[in-house]
């Protein structure tokens, strides 16, 4: 199996909000039978009805809430992007769940939830070097 990510898909409980919480952060999305496409860098954030979603991987779905055990992150910059994309989430309707702090990994980073509970982490770490693109380099820890 190749060591990469394609997409990742969301189960949300309304898509129609889903995909407008995501544009007023900026994202632009197209839909095609029900199903909403982002392009994310080199991979697909994919807004699909949590129900729908529950049933084509095989899996009962206790209902929206609490904590689904996965998050999604975006590396930037700068300390002061972690900063201004914080406020725009909860601009477009987020919750902030942790207000942005100093990590022990000596950089910069706070989290929100999107309407559908759905964790961001959004961090500036120093370790981990962007290219101008953003595509994350994940650096060699010598522990091979």
């Amino acid at each position: 199996m190749e060591q990469r990510i394609s997409l990742v898909t969301l189960g949300v409980t309304d898509v129609a909000r889903s995909r407008a919480f995501y544009e007023r952060l900026g994202w632009r999305g197209q839909e095609v039978e029900e199903t909403v496409f982002f392009q994310a860098g080199g991979l697909a954030l994919v807004l699909w009805g949590r129900d729908k979603l529950a049933a084509d991987v095989g899996v009962d779905d206790s209902g929206a809430g609490g904590f689904g055990g996965m998050t999604l992150a975006q590396n930037v910059q700068s300390r002061v992007e972690v900063d201004e994309l914080l406020a725009a989430a909860e601009a477009a309707g987020a919750e902030v769940t942790r207000p942005a702090r100093e990590t022990f990994y000596g950089g910069y980073a706070g989290c929100f939830a999107d309407p559908d509970g759905h964790v961001w982490e959004i961090a500036w770490n120093p370790g981990f070097p962007l290219a101008p693109d953003g595509t994350l380099t994940v650096p060699d820890f010598g522990t091979a």
